[in-house]
């Protein structure tokens, strides 16, 4: 590449994740580029310098930010990339790039699943753009937009097989409320982050059927030893699933009035259609999309994780919620 880049990291991405971050980037970063899709979103976010949509209480200040609808400007303009765009739109938000991602650190911000290529951000980026493991860097949860918002303490796991890149994202998102926490473990925090979405919608189905706070507790602590399972296997290495990347994550997302996924299963609970609960959603739940993707996994590895399946059959093969919960009553520990 040449000449030296005009910010210092560029965020993919409008929803309330990815507005979120650009919030924590606003402390330390000198300038963010922002790539904004939508053009009537884009247009307001220069003029009234909030995002609409999404956190509409934060401002920013206009002098941090470069603005464009503009992929590859967006690219060009940084050397680390940070995607915060739901999965299933990822295809489709990267397809009009034409420059190379040569040498840039690419994070994902993303928790969900590539629906076409059934694989976790990290691998797609790998396989279709040609992006080293090396230089990927997954940044994950436990965490909710709407805290981050209101600034309440945060901590956030980097992961990455190179340490400098972790450090130096790291860097620029840690500020008063925001902590961060470095990972080697890329396959496991990102199979984590997509896997908790699906225990939270079986949270929320859960909650929709007047299940109480003492059945979540049982579920949920199942729902690890699921998630131990099933990582462990697909990247078998030394890791502490108690640790907030992957216990922690899965207890927000499952527990918190903030949680889509939970929000989503929820109204599946109350008897909701898969197509009008998904209709009612004003933001992507991604552990619709995972469950399908963590189903054809489980099949080629002959795995037993039965609340995940539990999830697939209620959204996936129209299985009766009440019917499927009692069965799964049944086998819980």
């Amino acid at each position: 590449m040449t000449g030296s880049p005009e910010a210092d990291v560029t965020v993919i991405g409008s929803g309330s994740w990815a507005t979120a971050i650009v919030k924590m980037l606003s402390t330390n970063a000198t300038k963010i580029c922002w790539y904004v899709q939508i053009d009537e979103e884009l247009k307001y976010l220069k003029k009234f310098h909030h995002n609409q949509k999404y956190l509409s209480a934060i401002d920013f200040k206009p002098e941090k930010l470069i603005l464009t609808g503009d992929i590859n400007k967006a690219i060009k303009s940084a050397e680390i990339i940070i995607l915060v765009t739901p999965a299933a739109f990822l295809k489709e938000t990267l397809s009009p790039l034409k420059i190379s991602l040569n040498g840039k650190t690419i994070c994902s911000a993303i928790k969900g699943f590539i629906p076409e290529d059934n694989c976790i951000v990290g691998e797609f980026m790998h396989k279709e753009y040609n992006v080293p493991y090396s230089d990927i860097v997954i940044i994950t949860g436990p965490s909710h937009a709407e805290e981050v918002a209101m600034e309440k303490l945060t901590y956030l796991t980097i992961a990455s097989q190179d340490s400098e890149r972790a450090r130096n994202v790291a860097r620029l998102l840690k500020n008063h409320y925001l902590r961060t926490i470095l990972s080697d473990d890329i396959y496991g925090t990102e199979y984590a982050a997509v896997m908790k979405n699906i225990f939270a919608i079986a949270a929320g189905i859960c909650i929709g059927l007047g299940y109480g706070d003492n059945f979540l507790a049982v579920l949920l602590s199942n729902a690890a030893m699921e998630l131990k399972t099933f990582i462990d296997s697909i990247h078998p290495i030394d890791r502490d699933i108690k640790c907030s990347a992957y216990l922690g994550d899965l207890l927000v997302t499952g527990y918190s009035q903030f949680s889509r996924n939970r929000a989503f299963g929820t109204m599946i609970g109350k008897g909701y259609s898969v197509h009008n609960a998904l209709m009612e959603m004003t933001m992507v739940a991604e552990g619709y999309y995972a469950a399908k993707g963590i189903h054809k996994l489980r099949s080629e590895m002959n795995l037993s994780i039965p609340i995940a399946e539990t999830v697939y059959r209620i959204l996936y093969e129209n299985a009766i919620p009440s019917k499927e919960v009692i069965r799964l009553t049944k086998i819980l520990k």
